[in-house]
């Protein structure tokens, strides 16, 4: 059903007739940040996705301390203890206690708790670290090689070739020989400037669709620098593909961090990681599996909550991931009347367009009345 609003007809100060009175998008002012927001917190998964990691993350940081700053956990993890328990975990659920070694002692004594936790904080920003600069490069190359095309598409597009045909491994493996034992916070860094070949084949695949769209055409002859329709009107609508290829990368980057430690290049001691854990603990699985199911459940978690999060972001950025919901119009009257510049509360169902034309989606009477999801406006001449 479609409501025309007269245009003679001038916006009444406080409605007189008791019809409906709705406000229109561009009248309410919502801003882009605030739409991206709502769309995000709609999608319940990623959000108590995100809760969780920063939940999990923040009790490993206060437990370890940051910098000169002590934690609340009482034992260090380069600390050797005298083996008690048979080093024995001494957690317990029902009554709820830590005890002295919650997840027990490795071989020498050291309490494995605060080892867990402080590689649990090194392995943490270690993958943000190398997502976030992979993800950098990948959509500056990616974004100048679809948009330009010609030399610098060749250019870039042979470099990117070059980088993606050596196993991120072996390139790991030198970068981890060469910079491992100066901390976690270099590894990052320069393992960073090899990961982004993938998402820069997504990019540039995406802008060389989104270039010849109208909108472009339109951006170009309105006098926008190149700058701007790259990052202002190209870039919001490829941002989907970013966001996902961002998040699966930095699951992946604890991978990596994970299987370099395993070989001996990567996080090295006396500092520790979720990797680095596994791998010195290898020998102990079938004695002591305490020792490695610990930071191997963690490694797992904490890629599963970064890609539902990054499933999220994905349909709270993508301009594109728009859906109408209509349910239970039946509530609506007969006599309802649309009027630009005032604001009342309807039921749901009634979308008003930009023009000020409320379209209905009704649901016909053979049909249970539940949500009805539509992916594009229904046709405003059918009625239910």
């Amino acid at each position: 059903m479609s409501i025309p609003i007269d245009p003679a007809l001038e916006p009444p100060t406080a409605p007189s007739d008791g019809g409906v009175h709705v406000q229109t998008a561009d009248e309410r002012g919502i801003s882009q940040g605030r739409l991206t927001f709502r769309r995000f917190i709609a999608h319940k998964p990623a959000v108590v996705s995100a809760v969780l990691f920063v939940l999990i993350v923040g009790f490993a940081i206060s437990a370890t301390g940051i910098g000169p700053i002590p934690g609340w956990w009482k034992w260090n993890y380069e600390e050797l203890i005298p083996i008690s328990n048979g080093g024995k975990p001494t957690l317990t659920l029902w009554p709820f206690s830590l005890g002295d070694h919650p997840f027990g002692q490795n071989t020498v004594g050291k309490d494995y708790f605060a080892m867990v936790m402080r590689g649990l904080v090194n392995s943490s920003y270690m993958m943000f670290i190398i997502g976030l600069i992979g993800a950098f490069l990948g959509v500056v190359v990616g974004a100048l090689a679809g948009y330009y095309r010609g030399w610098v598409d060749a250019v870039l597009m042979r470099l990117t070739d070059i980088v993606i045909v050596i196993p991120v491994i072996v390139i790991g493996a030198v970068v981890g020989s060469a910079v491992g034992n100066l901390g976690p916070l270099l590894l990052a860094l320069f393992l960073g400037f090899f990961v982004w070949t993938g998402i820069a084949r997504l990019v540039r695949a995406e802008f060389l669709t989104l270039r010849e769209r109208e909108f472009v055409e339109a951006a170009r002859v309105a006098g926008a620098s190149d700058a701007r329709i790259i990052f202002k009107h190209i870039l919001p609508n490829a941002i989907g593909v970013v966001i996902v290829a961002t998040t699966l990368l930095i699951a992946a980057a604890i991978i990596l961090e994970t299987s370099l430690s395993f070989l001996g290049y990567g996080v090295r001691a006396p500092d520790v990681s979720l990797g680095l854990l596994i791998s010195a603990n290898e020998s102990a699985f079938q004695t002591r599996p305490w020792l490695f199911w610990w930071p191997a459940a963690f490694i797992v978690i904490l890629s599963l909550l970064v890609n539902f999060v990054g499933d999220g972001l994905r349909d709270a950025f993508d301009p594109r991931q728009k859906r109408i919901v209509f349910r239970k119009v039946k509530d609506l009257p007969e006599d309802a009347v649309i009027v630009a510049g005032t604001t009342a509360d309807v039921p749901e169902g009634a979308l008003v367009t930009a023009g000020g034309a409320a379209i209905v989606e009704g649901v016909s009477s053979d049909r249970p009345d539940d949500v009805l999801d539509e992916e594009i406006a229904p046709d405003p001449d059918r009625r239910g």
